[in-house]
């Protein structure tokens, strides 16, 4: 069964915080919710105008929380770039603390990516070495909390099949699985169902997007990715391709939650929860 979810960063442009997010969600009959963790203090998210979640907060009075919403944490997005020598750094300490802040809260799933450029002065080749070690430690993590680690397209190198492929049968483990995105895959110039039925056999989560017009015009074979989409899901260019992949998920049997990732206005929202209620159903 498909289930209907939407990530909090979508009030991130509106400077929203995780508690509208939250009611919007309940608001709409939404069970599923997803956050981006903070690795550490953000003043923003303090004072109200960020929807992401510090990973030094209390888990369990989050998890409270949600529980007296009716929402569940479908994934927490600890999303630092894994890819290279900064996600050696950086990235490997901030997805095993929201591995173990998953844990706590009780979330299945953490998302992680690679970053909006290639990695300067490093071969594909060695990056792809360094990667298969950050994603060493982080999954060693993940094996003991019983947290399953997807990795999303997002970048050049996750929305590069080979790359994505040899990742994943580098490991071949339950715990290294697969967050589609229908709107990066699309601005990176993919045909998102091809790139889907590739990786369907890890694919444990996906982010909904679609895509202006005007964003696919100027930006399109140029760009990896988007954060959220302008327009509302089934109001842009990205709208067949988001149906042919519904359709597909259906067709194959698969479960899960589909995330919406869409700009947090309430037309917006209303309109996206609509439109895929129509095409899950």
């Amino acid at each position: 069964m498909i289930e209907l979810g939407l990530h909090t960063d979508n009030w991130r442009p509106l400077s929203g915080n995780f508690q509208i997010a939250a009611e919007t969600a309940v608001k709409y009959g939404l069970k599923h919710i997803e956050f981006a963790a903070i690795h550490g203090q953000y003043f923003i998210q303090a004072m109200g105008y960020e929807p992401g979640i510090s990973l030094q907060s209390n888990p369990r009075a989050l998890r409270r929380y949600c529980d007296e919403k009716g929402l569940m944490v479908s994934q927490i997005d600890g999303a630092y770039p894994l890819m290279g020598p900064d996600g050696s750094t950086f990235g490997v300490q901030y997805v095993q603390q929201s591995i173990r802040f998953a844990a706590e809260l009780g979330c299945p799933m953490v998302d992680t990516i690679d970053g909006a450029i290639e990695v300067e002065g490093l071969t594909k080749e060695e990056v792809f070495r360094i990667t298969c070690d950050n994603y060493r430690q982080c999954l060693s993590w993940a094996e003991d909390y019983g947290v399953i680690i997807n990795v999303e397209p997002h970048g050049p190198y996750t929305t590069d099949a080979e790359f994505m492929e040899r990742l994943f049968s580098h490991f071949e483990s339950e715990h290294l699985r697969f967050n589609f995105d229908t709107g990066n895959t699309f601005i990176a110039g993919k045909d998102p169902l091809e790139y889907l039925k590739i990786f369907r056999k890890y694919l444990s989560h996906a982010h909904i997007k679609d895509v202006s017009k005007e964003l696919a015009e100027a930006v399109r074979g140029k760009e990896t990715g988007i954060a959220c989409s302008e327009v509302p899901i089934g109001g842009g260019v990205n709208a067949d391709n988001i149906r042919k992949c519904i359709d597909y998920l259906k067709e194959t049997n698969w479960s899960g939650v589909v995330s919406i990732e869409c700009y947090g206005t309430d037309d917006n929202i209303r309109d996206s929860v609509e439109f895929l209620r129509g095409l899950v159903a």
